[in-house]
């Protein structure tokens, strides 16, 4: 009973859709309207909006981390576990949207700072360096996510790399219409208000 309890907590506080929340706020409208319909930070962008895009990001990121934190405070051991995966899935498919949500790559990183933190911060340089090399967030995502697995072990934690390699799996499969993108060369870069993918798919 406590493990479900841990689990919808995080499911519930990961479906908090804070990217379409803040932009309603600020004006911007539905950010499901917007380039390719999805409600994390690198569509955010799109609206030409950097400080309500950043803000997403952090928030996003946050509730994945305190997910985990206090997961692991409620219940040690497999508690975070299922946190990191309830936030992951909640922000993916929020039931007040539907089950229509974003992506994952914020929260996931949030959680996986909760669950080990070196390897946490590995997966963000890792899209750090790729962002800014190529220019495109799905791809510094799929490689930051699927290296995350190895960090994990490197970091002395090999307990975790069946938990993070389904949260990658995860990740890869929101990403599903970006890596056909990728394959054809037709996904847009980061920034850019345009996007090949209609907004009622938002995968």
């Amino acid at each position: 009973m406590m493990l479900a309890a841990v689990f919808v907590f995080a499911y519930l506080l990961g479906s908090i859709p804070f990217g379409l929340l803040l932009t309603r706020v600020a004006g911007l409208g539905d950010i499901r309207a917007i380039g390719s319909g999805n409600i994390g930070a690198t569509n955010v962008l799109r609206t030409g909006n950097k400080k309500i895009a950043a803000l997403t990001l952090f928030l996003d990121g946050l509730k994945g981390l305190a997910a985990v934190l206090i997961a692991q405070h409620v219940m040690p051991g497999p508690g975070a576990a299922i946190a990191a995966i309830g936030a992951l899935l909640g922000h993916m498919f929020p039931v007040w949207l539907r089950f229509k949500g974003g992506k994952g790559v914020a929260t996931g990183i949030g959680a996986l700072l909760g669950l080990n933190g070196l390897a946490g911060i590995a997966v963000t340089l890792v899209w750090l360096i790729m962002a800014k090399r190529f220019r495109i967030s799905s791809l510094a995502a799929l490689v930051a996510f699927g290296t995350a697995p190895l960090w994990v072990i490197a970091f002395g934690r090999a307990d975790l790399a069946m938990l993070v390699l389904a949260m990658a799996a995860l990740i890869f499969l929101r990403h599903r219409a970006n890596i056909r993108r990728l394959f054809l060369h037709t996904e847009p870069k980061i920034g850019h208000k345009d996007d090949p993918s209609p907004p009622p798919e938002r995968d």
